[in-house]
């Protein structure tokens, strides 16, 4: 009983989670074609959770998180932002998690975007989207092992 037991613990404590890791403020945020630094497109992440749809966000609701400008369709949603922003942040930076899970970072269409285990993972486009769900977890483990070693030089 005790050598299971032990067992069982060592199998938890080797146990690497799928999902991917909370934004480290050092790690690049997507702001492809914003010459304003604003952050996936100026969509809402928070609304995808709530909403189960992309939309875009306003100005008026603009949050400054992790060298990039949030943009939120609502002022609640900006406060859910505020209280817990890693709940909301987009895996690897809001940059495509498909490109990431191949190497490279590459923009995203807001539309082409998944939860995946309570976490927002967006895609280039809808193809790629289609293929990334053939096996997120398969491609969340491969962009989890390449994410640390993705900076601005990688972007494609």
């Amino acid at each position: 009983m005790l050598r299971r037991t032990l067992l069982a613990l060592a199998a938890l404590a080797c146990f690497t989670p799928l999902s991917a890791p909370a934004q480290d403020a050092s790690r690049p945020v997507n702001t492809l074609g914003s010459p304003d630094h604003v952050a996936i497109r100026g969509y809402d992440p928070v609304a995808y959770f709530r909403e189960g749809a992309p939309r875009q966000g306003k100005p008026e609701f603009a949050v400054q998180h992790g060298g990039a400008t949030w943009w939120f369709a609502s002022a609640e949603d900006k406060a859910l932002f505020e209280a817990d922003p890693d709940k909301y942040m987009p895996a690897f930076g809001g940059f495509c998690a498909y490109g990431t899970s191949r190497g490279y970072l590459v923009k995203i269409e807001p539309e082409a975007w998944s939860i995946v285990d309570g976490r927002l993972y967006l895609n280039y486009d809808l193809g790629v989207r289609d293929t990334w769900a053939k096996d997120p977890k398969g491609y969340i483990a491969k962009a989890n092992a390449n994410w640390p070693g993705l900076d601005r030089d990688d972007i494609r």
